[in-house]
Order: structure tokens, then sequence, then C-alpha cells
């Protein structure tokens, strides 16, 4: 099992480019396997495709990954070449990671798609994804998009892009073995990502489809200490089934054995994601961060 250790700095981390520019640097330098960036129209994070360029423009060996990007609302032509460009352009490191887009009526307005309408747009639209990336010539004539002999270029450098997903319901889990290539959970425990993997593995199979048990991840959320109020109570929205103090740890000690607990029930992709004060400058350093951690990979 090959654990690799990436980093995001969150949805709604607001970061300003030098920054940015010292993130990337300090990830490159340290070691961490991945960087991941979110998509929230109604954060302060940057859209993560531009800032991933602009990473990948920086670094030579860390991958660059979407966690998640909103795919319901947009054309998967012109998604397609977009992303193809970002791995084409970083020498074959993107991680394309998608999603149905947050439960929130505000966001979704952006993307002009009710939410009864996402499960379908992102059902028509990964298949389309993987036939555009293959270089063929599509034809398609669906509920939502009609091509004729398109070709879409540039190719990805990667043949085939790996398509990971989120999610942690039973429907989305089901998505995950139906037309993913690996699951990037997050806000889960390890029980429930064990209890989640026999869903995702029984669905690909009823599909003649296997998933590569290299490709189980997870965000791993820690603070520095003990979160607010405010933010345990946001946390509890996302996983209502769990206390929001055990689902994220609290130190970069307890951080490790989360890390630890993911990797023995075969999580090997594992995503640290600082909130709260770790976000701070006087929160706990990458470089502490990257010495609590790293050497859990092999």
């Amino acid at each position: 099992m090959k654990v690799r250790i990436g980093f995001a700095p969150g949805a709604r981390a607001g970061v300003d480019a030098a920054r940015f520019r010292e993130l990337v640097d300090g990830l490159e330098d340290l070691g961490f396997d991945s960087l991941w960036l979110s998509e929230r129209v109604s954060g302060d994070a940057p859209d993560p495709v531009i800032a991933l360029a602009v990473a990948a423009g920086r670094t030579k060996r860390m991958k660059l990954g979407t966690s998640v990007q909103v795919l319901p609302g947009r054309n998967p032509a012109l998604l397609a070449q977009s992303l193809a460009s970002l791995d084409m352009l970083s020498n074959g490191r993107f991680l394309p990671g998608f999603g149905l887009g947050a439960v929130d009526r505000a966001e979704q307005q952006a993307f002009g798609v009710t939410r009864e309408e996402r499960a379908p747009w992102f059902d028509e639209a990964i298949p389309l994804l993987r036939r555009i990336w293959s270089g063929e010539s599509v034809d398609h004539d669906g509920p939502r998009f009609h091509y004729e002999s398109l070709r879409v270029r540039p190719q990805p450098i990667q043949q085939p892009l790996e398509i990971w997903f989120g999610g942690k319901a039973p429907s989305e889990l089901r998505r995950v073995g139906r037309l993913g290539d690996g699951w990037l959970a997050s806000f889960a425990m390890p029980d429930d990502c064990a209890a989640g993997r026999p869903i995702v593995e029984a669905e690909a199979s009823a599909f003649g489809r296997a998933i590569d048990p290299e490709h189980f991840g997870a965000m791993v959320f820690y603070t520095d200490s003990r979160m607010p109020d405010a933010v345990a109570a946001m946390i509890s929205k996302r996983n209502p089934s769990v206390d929001p103090h055990d689902l994220v740890p609290a130190g970069l000690a307890n951080l490790r054995k989360r890390c630890s607990e993911f990797i023995e029930i075969g999580f090997s992709k594992l995503v640290v994601v600082p909130m709260d004060a770790a976000n701070e400058k006087e929160g706990s350093s990458l470089t502490d961060l990257a010495g609590a951690v790293l050497d859990l990979q092999t």
C-alpha cells in the first residue's frame, strides 16, 4: 500500500497571491504529495483550476487535485478541454475530483441547476468527459448534451485521467462504484469509511468494474486546539451522527493518530485540512505539520 499525504487549505480559506505562492513552494519543498483545492463560489478561496495552474507553474513534483469541483451546470466539452490543458501543462500531475456541489440554494443558482437536476446531470457528464479525454470522435444525443463528431484538444497526458468522487451517502457511494475511479471521503470517521468501502466495491462489481485498492482516501480535518462552538455547529451539519470534536482532532499528535487510523483500514490517500486557528499565522506551521505526518508516507 502506497501511503501519500496531501494538503488542502479548505474551501473557505482566503489567501492572497503572496501567501498562496509561499504555500505552494512550502508544500513542494517539504515533500507533501499533493495540493487539493475546493470550489465554493461564496467562499474566499480562488477558483481551483486557475489556482492549480499557478501551482503547476511553480512546482515539478507535487500532484494537483480538486476536492471537489462542481460538475452539474458545466458543459462537459469545455470542462474537458480546461482540465486536459491543466494535465498537459503540469506534465500529467492533475487529479480531478468532482462532486454534486454544496446543498446550498444560493450557490446552486450560480450553476443554473436545481438540486433535483444535479445527479442526472452528473451521471450524463462523467461518461462524456471520459470519451472526450480518450480522443475519440464523440456522438451523443442525451437529455442535456448534444454532440456530433466532436473532438476536443488537447488530450490529457494521463490516459486514462482517473476521476475521484467525494460524498458519503449510500447513493453517492454507489455512484463512485458505478462511475468513478476513486473515493475521497470528507467529514467522515474511519469507521464510516470502512463501512462505505464495501458499498463502493459491490456497486463497481455489479457494473463489471473494479476500484483500485489504492484509490480510497479521506480528507482529514484538524485544528490546533479545541474548536469554537460556532465552528463545531457548522461541522455538525455535515455529519450530525458524530461529535464534531471527535470528527476533527485537535493538535498535531491527534491528527497523526487519526491518519494512522485511516491507514489501518486501507485508506492510503490522505489530505490534511487545517481549520480554525490552524489557518492563521499563530497556528502550527507547515514545517510542524510536515514533521507530524509526512513520515507516514511509504
